[in-house]
């Protein structure tokens, strides 16, 4: 079970790893390439872009061939992206490698959690996605101290050929510790990878639209725009708002993640005491708790205290619930597991920009904007929770690989 849990923790790192390592060198990135800082920021646009492209094909491809090939496949590609995102000369060739990046890193990220569906029971597959939540936190904490300690010494390359190594590293994981964890389908169990996902009533066919995993797909979806908004105005908020320097940010922001880390990591002591349902419904409340405290302080008491209490509940509410959440939608899918990851990958990326785009572009303020989302995200989950509580389970389909 080791080998299982280690490289779908490496596979699942690589996404954020290729997100916080470089931004550290962003200005002399820009130097270099003759490109403006703001216009080599969209390369973080472009990555998700390459990640929600692929999260589909790679989920059906690690359906129809297995886990492993794509896995294998998925950090190579981020190996060669990241050394031509190191050795690129202008803005298009660096953009366009970043693209790469977010294939391979979407590849693996839909593999790894494939492969815990595969792997682990409900129980235990909800503690372990809580504690990945809690690692994948760590990574926009070190990786800047670890870009930053890199530059000291060696050129921006540096910073994609130690993404490189990290990708040869993972890519020698998938090949030699990795085993095969894809189910053997059954002749009743074999579907058309055409065939639509509606086609089929059959009690032995796995489909997504149906509402359990529908209202999971909305609830981790939400969680993600929430945390993406809330990373996305914290520059406004702190240091324009609250008049922080960049120092007093980067402790707050260090704080925050220590929350979220500290929080995912309870979580799986939590389950053994209480049910999954109920404690979602304790991440929601928690978020919304977040959501009235930022209102009050805003709208009534102007207090720098109320402010950080509320950041801090936003990342432990999100890190509590959306570890069981992500358990809880892959569990009716064993043989389509590699789909499902996909389809929930995608739901989370595209609600994100969606969200954080609109927004922007009518004019909303930073923390109206994480406002509205934390209201409207908690109140439509605790909805869902509450109405859907339980997954339709179909008959004794789920295979779970021994322990070795």
């Amino acid at each position: 079970m080791f080998r299982y849990l280690l490289c779908s923790f490496a596979l699942v790192l690589l996404y954020p790893t290729a997100i916080d390592l470089y931004l550290v060198g962003l200005p002399k990135i820009a130097q270099d390439l003759g490109a403006s800082e703001s216009h080599l920021h969209i390369a973080f646009s472009i990555y998700l872009a390459g990640m929600a492209t692929t999260m589909l094909f790679a989920g059906r491809f690690a359906d129809v061939i297995g886990r492993k090939p794509v896995a294998i496949f998925g950090a190579t590609i981020f190996v060669i992206a990241s050394i031509v995102c190191g050795s690129a000369d202008n803005t298009e060739t660096f953009l366009i490698a970043r693209f790469a990046q977010g294939i391979g890193a979407g590849s693996c990220y839909v593999v790894a959690f494939a492969i815990l569906r595969d792997t682990l029971d409900d129980q235990r597959r909800a503690k372990v996605l809580s504690m990945l939540n809690g690692i994948t936190c760590i990574i926009p904490v070190i990786a800047p101290v670890i870009g930053h300690l890199i530059m000291l010494r060696f050129p921006w390359p540096s910073l994609f050929n130690t993404m490189a190594g990290i990708g040869v590293l993972v890519c020698a994981l998938a090949i030699f510790i990795l085993k095969e964890t894809k189910p053997n389908k059954t002749p009743k169990q074999q579907f058309d990878i055409n065939t639509s996902l509606t086609a089929t009533k059959s009690a032995n066919v796995e489909v997504f639209l149906e509402r359990y995993f529908i209202s999971r797909l909305i609830i981790t979806a939400l969680g993600v725009t929430t945390i993406l908004t809330y990373v996305n105005v914290s520059p406004m908020l702190l240091m324009g708002m609250m008049d922080f320097d960049r120092g007093e940010y980067s402790t707050v922001m260090a704080l925050t993640a220590l929350v979220s880390m500290l929080s995912s990591f309870l979580a799986p002591l939590a389950l053994s005491w209480i049910k999954q349902g109920t404690l979602m419904i304790i991440s929601q409340c928690i978020l919304l708790t977040a959501a009235l405290i930022l209102a009050s302080s805003y709208y009534g008491f102007e207090n720098d205290t109320l402010y950080l209490m509320g950041f801090a509940l936003v990342c432990s509410g999100f890190a509590i619930g959306f570890g069981v959440a992500m358990s809880q939608a892959l569990s009716p899918f064993s043989q389509r597991a590699g789909v499902a990851s996909s389809l929930l990958g995608i739901a989370q990326v595209f609600s994100s920009g969606l969200y954080i785009w609109l927004m922007g572009l009518l004019g909303v303020s930073a923390l109206n904007m994480l406002l509205i989302i934390l209201l409207l995200g908690s109140l439509i989950s605790l909805t869902l929770i509450l109405l859907l509580g339980s997954p339709i389970h179909r008959g004794s389909n789920e295979e779970i690989v021994s322990t070795t």
